[in-house]
């Protein structure tokens, strides 16, 4: 359901007027540490920017690679590993009293040009337990959480005979979801194992859709005895979307009932299709925030949030979702001059502060 602009950016106003939205300040206050909150980042934006750096260690107590442990950085070859940037991260993370995620062990998408070289089941499988094994020995013991398999919910239609869709699907069958959890699980049986996926946060037939194949799969990795610990949403929100509040709240309350943990992994709001006012656009930013983390928290409160990226100038929206009007993106909690938004007085309502 698409939200009516005329009353949207009428009710943006009044709640500017107000000073406030949901009880909260509009204008948000610097705050610091907050416990179970991070920002994905690249290891270049890091070295280059020393604001991001100060904005990290300030905010955040945790973060996950970008690009760093994904296939292309990290495994340039078939024959070839090579750790040395996500292990910088690691350190940067150790340096100033962190913890790093890992994202990811297996993706349909982001894959080196050798991969398009596998063509059999056999090499499939290969290719893929050679790589767990390798990765996850690797960082054993270093990091509190893997996204195991990255987006396993497909489009709707579903174009499973194509390779493009997946490579891993194409050769293997779902059958590769399995194989990935207990792979991870052999070489280390302490980190948490997790399932992460995106858009069933929203209004609309499509995102129930999403939400119903999702819950699917987990009951079903559940019932094999596949070793799943969490399900990761990367909740990248659509701004001129409402909130499905109570088909989320549900669907988290069922993952949770069957002894998951549900954490939020990449959350940033797409403002593309929102109002040009920037204050109007903040606080509709900040709303969808809030209606996600209220809607996942009525039961139990969410121990890890994870914003993909801490700063607007960082973000990937800018790039893949710019607006028509050439005006900035406004997706994350700090925006382009690492000054904070209404967005973080969101996060800093469902945080503690870190001591």
């Amino acid at each position: 359901m698409k939200i009516n602009r005329r009353g949207l950016i009428a009710g943006g106003l009044a709640a500017i007027a107000s000073g406030t939205l949901n009880g909260l300040p509009l204008h948000a206050a610097s705050g610091g540490r907050r416990d179970g909150y991070g920002a994905a980042v690249t290891l270049a934006d890091l070295q280059a920017d020393v604001r991001l750096r100060d904005a990290v260690t300030r905010y955040c107590t945790q973060i996950v690679p970008v690009y760093e442990l994904k296939w292309p950085t990290l495994r340039p070859s078939a024959h070839m590993f090579d750790f040395e940037k996500a292990d910088a991260l690691l350190d940067f993370a150790r340096q100033n009293n962190l913890t790093m995620r890992g994202h990811n062990l297996v993706w349909y998408a982001d894959l080196p040009e050798w991969t398009r070289q596998i063509s059999d089941a056999s090499s499939a499988e290969t290719a893929l337990r050679d790589h767990i094994s390798t990765v996850v020995a690797h960082y054993r013991g270093k990091l509190t959480s893997w996204d195991v398999v990255n987006e396993a919910i497909p489009e709707f239609p579903r174009k499973s005979t194509e390779r493009r869709d997946s490579l891993w699907l194409h050769l293997l069958g779902s059958n590769y979801i399995r194989m990935a959890f207990r792979a991870v699980a052999e070489v280390d049986p302490d980190v948490q194992l997790t399932l992460n996926d995106y858009d069933i946060e929203s209004v609309g037939e499509r995102f129930s859709a999403r939400r119903a194949a999702l819950r699917d799969l987990v009951s079903e990795l559940l019932d094999t005895g596949t070793p799943l610990h969490a399900v990761g949403l990367q909740a990248h929100l659509h701004g001129e979307l409402e909130i499905d509040t109570e088909g989320l709240a549900k669907c988290v309350a069922e993952f949770r009932a069957w002894g998951l943990e549900v954490i939020v992994t990449e959350l940033d709001v797409d403002d593309q299709k929102l109002a040009a006012s920037q204050a109007v656009r903040d606080m509709i930013v900040a709303k969808r925030v809030d209606d996600v983390l209220s809607a996942i928290s009525s039961d139990v409160p969410v121990r890890s949030i994870l914003t993909w990226g801490l700063s607007d100038r960082y973000s990937w929206i800018n790039q893949m979702f710019p607006r028509g009007d050439h005006l900035p993106n406004r997706p994350l909690p700090l925006d382009a001059d690492f000054q904070p938004k209404p967005f973080m007085n969101v996060i800093s309502k469902f945080t503690r502060e870190a001591t």
